[in-house]
């Protein structure tokens, strides 16, 4: 998992997030509050959301290469607030991804979209 840290609050990574993902022409799937979702249900949960958007460009070749990569794609990202109030982004590594399934005819691709993934969420974070 690739973790990152960020200068500002969840919903605010989020939609920073959001934005560029759209900017960039990337398709934007779902965005999914788990603690909204969970004072529904008279629940605490710090917060927490999730955002999956992929690029079929991208997302396409590693199913071709395996389809069970679809079970990780589109990709997903986590922003989330730990104890002390710091906010946080998570996603699996594209090259986890890759080795999970056995896909070792994408390189090019799998550095594409670790470079995507890591210019997105650097513009999410850090502002």
């Amino acid at each position: 998992m690739i973790k990152k840290q960020s200068n500002f609050d969840v919903k605010t990574t989020m939609d920073r997030l959001e934005s560029v993902v759209r900017q960039r022409g990337a398709l934007m799937i779902a965005r999914v509050d788990h603690a909204i979702a969970a004072a529904n249900n008279y629940m605490d949960l710090r917060p927490t959301e999730i955002i999956m958007f992929g690029n079929p460009k991208l997302g396409t070749p590693l199913m071709q290469s395996n389809q069970l990569a679809a079970m990780d794609l589109p990709m997903k990202v986590l922003a989330w607030e730990d104890e002390h109030g710091k906010t946080w982004l998570t996603y699996k590594s594209p090259k986890k991804i890759t080795e999970d399934f056995n896909i070792t005819d994408q390189d090019t691709t799998r550095e594409q979209l670790e470079s995507v993934l890591d210019h997105f969420t650097e513009i999410a974070t850090s502002g």
